[in-house]
Parts: C-alpha cells; structure tokens; sequence
C-alpha cells in the first residue's frame, strides 16, 4: 500500500526479537541501544487524522520507500536515521552519562505539596542531600531536584522560593560528586541551579512557561530535557491533547526541538519527554506509553516518568500512591523495552534491580550460542 503522497508519515519500530543473529537485512538496532526490532508501524496522516497504517518489515523498507513521493522519501530517510541512530552521552560536569542502556533519574523534591514525597524534605537541606547521595549509591545517574509541585491543582512557586529550597541541596549534592538535574520552569531557577553546579535543566514546561528560559538555556550550553503538556505557557493539566495523542504529542515535541534548536540550543544536548499524566487522561497515557518507541523518529534521547502516577491507580483497583511501587517498575521496564534512555522515578533500588535483571536477560540473548 502506497500512503497518499501528501500524508506525513510516522514510523514506529515493532515487532521485536530477542537476537540479530542470523538476521542481516531482516533488524534494526533502536537508537545504538539493547533492542531490536524487525519491522515498523508506518502511520500516514493528513489534516489531523490517520488516512493509513500498514507494517512494513525492515527488510522491505528500501522497496516502500522507493514507492513514496520524493519529499516524503527524503523525510522517511532521516527519521530512520533518527530511529537508529546511538544517541550522544550526556557531559554532566566531570560524569559522563551514556545512553545505550536506560539510565536512571532519581526524583528529589523539595516541596510540601508533591503528590507523593512532598513535605519529606522540605525544611532540611541536609537530610536531602544525604537521600540524594544514597539514590545515587543505589544506581541512579542523576539526581532531579524540584522546588515547585506539577501535580494538578498545585499553587505556582515564586522563583526565589523555588530557590531556597533547591539550591543548598544542589551544593551538597555536586560537593559529593553527584550529577544533578534542575527541575523547574523559571529561567532565574535555571540560572541560581547553574551557579550551584547542576548539570541539565528538565523543565516540564518545555521552555515555554518563562520568556527567557531558552535564551538562559542556550547561554548555559547544558542538556535540556523538553516534555509536552497541552498549554504549558499557561496551565500543565489544562488543555486538550487531541484526537490522535501520539501523534499530536510526536508534532509538538518536534516543533519545540526545532524551536530550541532556532535559540541556540545544541540538538545533540535536547532530550524529549512525553509527559506521562500531564494535561492527559488515562486513554491519552497508554496511547503514548504503547507507542513509545515511535518518539525515536524524533532524533533525541528519549526522558520517561510515569513513577507513582495516577494511571498506575486508574489500572489497578485506586492503588493509593504509596501502594504503586509494581505498576512503577511495570513501566519503566516497558519504558526499558521501547528504548527510553532516561526513566525518572521515586523508588531508584527497585527500579534499578528490575532493570538489572532486565539488562541480564538482554546479555544473554545477545551472546551467541556456539
């Protein structure tokens, strides 16, 4: 089937196998990572709706492209090479994060209003430091520090309040050789975080909240992680993500690529997030959470948090949030599966032994039997 020669196309990888052995022609390896797959979903779109979808093995993949329109040709070509592509490590002061296996982000927040861990930490720089220290001891490779609650309803933070709770935990932690990411959406956050030794700006708000966040962070030359939410100038939760979540979520997040890129941001440094739960019912999650892998397309490496979330409740009886620690790890190691280079999450033991077992399964159906 040859898509309408006007239809945009998405390409999701599916159809993965344990192994290449044996295979040539037949695989593609997901973005330099441990997973492989031999086919893709091919999603043609026009105006805003799905004219098409068909699976297209990879060993055919040169004869469909060969079928479509030149621009359409051109485009297929380079979200392949997106698709496939190794991502570029993370340079996070003196560590080094690499990006061909999942990597761990722990949540930190300092906050009195979090929907999970808020209030644990708040008043005690010290104490949440130490926490800090033992989620990185425990395997993760970053520590994401928050001053300002993004659960729904949650009042705005000002900045220099955000401040004070987040930068003496910022010093103690890079004091202990830690890498740390700043949470937040306000660009004079942003620049008090820098001037206390973090490392990446994750801001749920993707550079849009605060007028001058991209100019702040392309001045700071530190990955930027940019997550989608409907209307985040305005509201995380408010908004509609529309019909199509994947694709209206795909269409975003590389609009905001190119426009930080437009403001001096390096796109090897751009990380991309979904935004699991933001402005999102439970339809719109799972839409996005089965086809995560299509995010891939997009050419950057790919940020995961569903820890605790309210989706986990919704599947399994209104797990209270203290009761969802399961469904977490559930989904971080399908996150793990589709290829999600950073997966941030509360519970970072559990998290990592999951994926360490995960990681022993992958070893061995990577080593060739002789």
């Amino acid at each position: 089937m040859t898509p309408p020669p006007t239809a945009t196309l998405y390409f999701r990888p599916t159809a993965f196998i344990d192994a290449p052995f044996g295979l040539d022609g037949q695989f593609h390896r997901l973005a330099g990572g441990l997973s492989f797959f031999s086919a893709y979903e091919v999603i043609a779109a026009e105006g805003g709706g799905r004219v098409s979808q068909q699976l297209v093995p990879v060993s055919a993949l040169d004869d469909f492209i060969a079928t479509l329109a030149p621009a359409q040709a051109e485009a297929a070509r380079t979200t392949i090479t997106n698709i496939i592509s190794p991502r570029a490590p993370l340079q996070l002061g003196s560590r080094t994060i690499r990006l061909g296996e999942p990597q761990i982000m722990g949540i930190l927040n300092m906050t009195p209003d979090s929907f999970s861990d808020g209030g644990r930490f708040i008043d005690d720089p010290v104490a949440a430091a130490g926490a800090g220290v033992a989620m990185a001891a425990q395997g993760a490779a970053l520590i994401d520090v928050g001053g300002e609650s993004t659960r729904p309803g949650a009042a705005a933070v000002w900045a220099q309040d955000e401040i004070a709770r987040t930068v003496p935990v910022i010093e103690r932690l890079v004091a202990a050789g830690t890498a740390v990411s700043i949470d937040t959406r306000q660009a004079e956050t942003m620049e008090a975080a820098f001037k206390a030794g973090a490392h990446l700006i994750n801001d749920v708000s993707a550079l849009l909240h605060d007028s001058r966040s991209l100019v702040v962070a392309a001045a700071a030359n530190v990955p930027v992680v940019l997550m989608h939410s409907p209307d985040p100038a305005k509201s995380l939760h408010g908004g509609a993500v529309g019909p199509d979540p994947l694709l209206a979520v795909y269409d975003w997040l590389e609009a905001r690529i190119e426009a930080a890129v437009a403001g001096g941001v390096k796109r090897e440094r751009i990380l991309v997030d979904p935004g699991i739960g933001f402005g999102k019912g439970v339809a719109a999650n799972l839409a996005l959470i089965n086809g995560l892998p299509l995010f891939h397309g997009l050419g950057c490496g790919l940020v995961f948090g569903a820890s605790r979330k309210r989706i986990i409740g919704a599947l399994a009886n209104e797990a209270p949030v203290d009761a969802r620690l399961g469904g977490s790890v559930a989904l971080a190691l399908t996150a793990a599966q589709g290829g999600a280079q950073i997966i941030r999450v509360h519970d970072v033991a559990e998290t990592v032994q999951a994926l360490k077992v995960w990681r022993g399964m992958r070893d061995a159906a990577l080593t060739p039997v002789v």
